[in-house]
């Protein structure tokens, strides 16, 4: 009698898209998760300037950037990093629920 034991099930160091994250309270921002808010906290001239840079530098889609950056705006590690950017997206993305 053999017993069927389900294969290994998802890491639970990794997120949901596959970015490997560390645990406990004490654990800081991903290089990746960094260098969003260091796209953002940059000033462009225009859509096209930043949307190239993203996919440059970070070499994700603009669309993808836009739910990380998202997400990093609910999170408490991105604001301890860098609370002005964070603090002034929170503004942004709060007026424009509003205004809806």
């Amino acid at each position: 009698m053999t017993v069927d034991t389900p294969g290994p099930g998802p890491d639970p160091s990794e997120d949901p898209a596959g970015q490997e994250r560390d645990e406990g309270p004490e654990a800081g921002l991903s290089d990746r998760d960094q260098a969003v808010l260091a796209v953002e906290r940059r000033g462009w001239p225009g859509p096209g300037a930043k949307e190239r840079a993203i996919r440059e530098r970070l070499g994700i889609s603009p669309t993808r950037y836009y739910q990380l950056l998202n997400a990093l705006l609910d999170d408490p590690r991105a604001l301890e990093h860098d609370p002005v950017t964070v603090n002034r997206l929170r503004r942004v993305r709060d007026e424009r629920r509003e205004r809806r």
